[in-house]
């Protein structure tokens, strides 16, 4: 096996290398503290890997996304957000018996305990639907058996993907004030979220296929994104021997942060203060003015330092739903449509590689379709769940898994004598 070496003083150390199947090389320091007493140092985790996982390879600087293997690309083209789900979750592409077996699973486990609806009657009717969603998320363990039985954990799995978009669907209602739409057994996934988003008592819904096919593209782009924030949440959590259900929650939890969930809402606030197409050349010369507090949003990734894959996926379906919707003329899309030129032809976007990114394209698809920007992040959270599962059940079901415990570099004050009250 080959080494790295490390000299501290006038002692050196070797260090175990371990390659990964596309090529990555990571430098093995679990028995670093043990054999030196020094730790690393890395805010914010940036050069850590937290652990070895066989579900999904990022390669940022080509721009590379696959699940299991498979592109994205070929993935959003070829398959639905089930079959994706079924390939996160169980490692394989399903056949066609594989797939109605889960897609039926599913849509039967979709409704939520009617005790459940108590919970809603509780929330003020402006109540975060991230709030609702995250509290109610962790309520199902009150519900459901997490004992550790293996086919109860598989219908855990299930019941989070069932459940978690009524959960969401009727946070929406609750807040506008309308009566719970529940899922219905002859609809998919994305229709039914729709469906129950949308449909009134008072009249019929009829999901539109492009539209649906829109949602669903959405959720298949944004299943899994290997180690980012919120997962590394659901998998830390996870290493307590935590409930799945209190697990997602977690996740939940972290990805309402809007450094994390919130970026294609800020790409409609951004479009909201600028204001009109006229002034758009304004806002790019603040935006390129480094002493400007103004920022482009939707524009370049973290990971990603080339064209994010997802959003040429996305580029493609945001211009079908507008054709679909015929809302060409909409002043705010005529913005984005703007922006997206700029940032693929002007000098400054392209050198340092601010392409549009996934969440550019779908916060302006999701805001087409007629979502308020409150859902956004719930139905980020919808998508992601499945990512969040398979990355606990990997976990899991890894036998020299650890309980997560970070370590520190210690900054305060050295030992010092206690004084008493009186004397300070």
């Amino acid at each position: 096996m080959d080494t790295a070496k490390l000299t501290l003083g006038d002692k050196e150390y070797e260090l175990p290398l371990i390659v990964g199947s596309e090529g990555e090389t990571g430098v093995d320091i679990r028995k670093l503290r043990g054999q030196t007493g020094a730790i690393t140092l890395d805010s914010g985790y940036g050069n850590t890997g937290s652990c070895e996982s066989a579900i999904t390879f990022i390669d940022g600087e080509k721009g590379i996304l696959r699940y299991r293997g498979y592109p994205i690309e070929e993935l959003a083209e070829h398959t639905t957000f089930t079959e994706i789900c079924y390939l996160l979750v169980y490692g394989s592409l399903p056949n066609k018996k594989e797939l109605e077996q889960f897609e039926h699973e599913l849509t039967h486990h979709s409704l939520i305990h009617e005790d459940m609806k108590k919970f809603f009657e509780g929330y003020p009717p402006n109540a975060p639907p991230m709030s609702v969603l995250s509290t109610i998320a962790a309520s199902l363990s009150a519900y459901y058996p997490a004992n550790g039985d293996p086919k109860e954990l598989e219908l855990n799995i299930i019941r989070l993907l069932a459940k978690l978009k009524t959960i969401a669907a009727f946070s929406f209602k609750k807040s506008i004030g309308q009566a719970y739409i529940y899922p219905r057994n002859d609809l998919e996934y994305a229709e039914n979220f729709l469906h129950m988003m949308f449909a009134t008592p008072c009249e019929d819904y009829e999901v539109n296929p492009i539209i649906a096919k829109a949602m669903d593209r959405i959720f298949l782009l944004h299943a899994d994104h290997e180690q980012n924030a919120s997962t590394s949440t659901v998998r830390l959590a996870g290493s307590t021997g935590a409930n799945p259900f209190a697990c997602i929650a977690a996740g939940i939890a972290a990805l309402w942060g809007p450094a994390h969930g919130g970026a294609n809402e800020a790409v409609l606030k951004m479009l909201d203060e600028i204001g009109d197409e006229k002034n758009i050349d304004k806002y790019i010369k603040k935006a390129k003015d480094k002493d400007d507090p103004f920022r482009i949003m939707g524009f370049g990734h973290r990971v990603y330092k080339n064209y994010d894959p997802r959003a040429k996926v996305m580029q493609q379906t945001c211009h079908e739903v507008l054709n679909e919707l015929g809302v060409e003329d909409n002043p705010i899309l005529k913005m984005a449509q703007r922006l997206e030129k700029i940032a693929l032809e002007d000098e400054y976007f392209v050198e340092k590689k601010l392409y549009p990114n996934v969440d550019f394209y779908s916060g302006i698809i999701l805001d087409a379709m007629g979502f308020p920007t409150s859902m956004f992040t719930p139905i980020f959270a919808l998508a992601r769940t499945v990512g969040w599962i398979s990355q606990w059940k990997e976990q899991l079901s890894d036998p020299k898994h650890k309980i997560g415990r970070p370590r520190q570099l210690y900054l305060g004050e050295t030992e010092r004598a206690y004084v008493d009250i009186e004397n300070r």
